[in-house]
């Protein structure tokens, strides 16, 4: 069995091995795979797998011995599932492998605005500090969490794990989601506008659709408290990049935080780059080794289960 990894180098930069997977055929690794050279690359393999290669239609007809596309990612929009389906190739995924550790990113940017933690450790290390007249000095005053109100927007197992350290954290937890769910713990679940006008710090973990594109935009932010802060690990094109900049500048945000933007890598014209009190990081918050582990174990759990006739994960 031919197996092909179209996009390595994200998952595995090489502190992991692909081991796991050459116990089952005959196994060709890519950092990187460009689109013209996915169909010669895959050739006659039977199982692909891929983070950001798109899989279409013309490609999955250009390489009909496919059997199995494996993503190495939770979310699977960069494949046809339906012309998979019609062509009677398994597309499976790797749920949930990343959860607390998106969880851990948001607070991350969050903590960053609250505290400015590299900005004052630099200042430090520059000698500030040491001539400074009394035993404490901060450049941004520091902002408490305890007693805030964080609204989530989207209730799936990030928003969940999101929630219970903003609680732990002593902030007031709104909810907005698609399906209320029947036991809701105690959370207050409300409708978007509601969320908006009530909470200090927005966090957004919906899935990226028609309905939630630019769910936050120039109507949205102008529902909001002015001095409120906005995250986003979810999806880039989540918001709309120009109206939250110029909330920025107008100081109707107070700060924002995002581990993810509309086009990845981020475009050197991206509003948001030169927007004051705006935190961006490289779409990071999935990569630690921990997460990265499970993805890679997963992976090879999805084709095992797939070469035993009882596929796991599967998304079409």
């Amino acid at each position: 069995m031919k197996i092909v990894v179209l996009d390595g180098h994200a998952a595995n930069p090489g502190d992991l091995s692909w081991d796991g997977l050459k116990q089952y055929g005959d196994l060709t690794v890519y950092d990187r795979t460009k689109p013209e050279d996915a169909a010669k690359r895959i050739g006659d393999a039977e199982v692909i797998f891929t983070n950001k290669v798109v899989v279409t239609k013309e490609l999955l007809d250009a390489c009909p011995n496919l059997r199995l596309v494996s993503v190495l990612a939770t979310g699977y929009n960069i494949i046809d599932t339906a012309a998979a389906r019609e062509r009677g190739v398994t597309v499976c995924n790797v749920p949930a492998y990343s959860t607390r550790d998106v969880a851990q990113m948001t607070f991350a940017l969050l903590l960053e605005i609250c505290h400015r933690v590299g900005h004052h450790a630099q200042t430090v290390r520059e000698g500030k500090w040491t001539a400074c007249p009394d035993f404490c000095y901060w450049d941004y005053p520091p902002i408490g969490l305890a007693g805030k109100t964080m609204g989530i927007v989207g209730y799936g197992q990030i928003g969940r794990a999101v929630a219970n350290l903003a609680e732990a954290f002593g902030m007031t937890t709104l909810i907005h989601t698609r399906t209320v769910p029947a036991e809701t713990g105690g959370r207050t679940f409300c409708d978007l506008d509601t969320l908006l006008r009530q909470s200090d710090v927005v966090s957004l973990h919906c899935p990226l659709t028609d309905k939630t594109e630019r769910l936050i935009r120039r109507e949205t932010l102008e529902k909001m408290k002015d001095g409120a802060i906005l995250l986003n690990t979810g999806r880039g094109p989540l918001v709309d990049e120009q109206d939250a900049a110029d909330a920025l500048r107008s100081g109707k945000l107070l700060a924002m935080g995002a581990d993810v933007v509309s086009r990845e890598p981020i475009a050197a014209d991206n509003p948001l780059l030169t927007a004051p009190n705006c935190f961006l990081t490289p779409h990071i918050a999935w990569a630690t080794y921990d997460a990265r582990q499970r993805l890679l174990r997963v992976s090879e759990e999805n084709l095992q289960a797939f070469l035993a006739g009882t596929p796991q994960n599967v998304v079409n």
